[in-house]
């Protein structure tokens, strides 16, 4: 596995495992991708639940509390907005209206959503397992949601 690689092992509701390969790009984001590290040390993401998952748009997880409301005890990044374009796979931090906001919730794009572009900060780009992202249970918040089972950095 590439020194700059995520690998999510989803539970997309179904039972075991399924994995999420991500590109990391600290080339667009150094930031950004610091802190996914070091939060995927800590073991923050795992067992996370993707809290807002909206077919056609994107799967957003990364809140401990499963709610969108909050984010790791960690302080906000400053935004690292790029003209990478939200297409499908591409993945990016969450934030409210303020763009320096960021913290640890992040979203992967389901399809194309280029009104997002040079807005949120792109992080990454999912290598292989997206059709495990589609899988994951839609809804705000879904019923039974997917979640992250085990979070690692090759």
């Amino acid at each position: 596995m590439a020194e700059n690689t995520l690998t999510f092992t989803l539970d997309t509701g179904t039972g075991g495992g399924s994995d999420v390969v991500i590109k990391m790009r600290p080339d667009l984001a150094p930031g950004h991708v610091a802190r996914i590290v070091e939060l995927v040390g800590e073991g923050f993401y795992d067992g996370v639940v993707f809290h807002r998952v909206i077919a056609g748009f994107m799967a957003q997880g990364g809140d401990p509390t499963g709610t969108g409301m909050s984010g790791s005890e960690k302080p906000d990044l400053k935004a690292e907005f790029s003209a990478q374009p939200h297409v499908r796979g591409t993945c990016s931090m969450a934030r409210t209206q303020a763009p320096d906001s960021a913290n640890s919730q992040f979203f992967i794009c389901l399809d194309d959503a280029r009104f997002l572009d040079k807005q949120y900060t792109v992080w990454g780009e999912v290598e292989s397992g997206m059709e495990h992202v589609d899988a994951l249970p839609k809804g705000e918040p879904p019923r039974n949601p997917g979640k992250i089972v085990k979070a690692t950095v090759g």
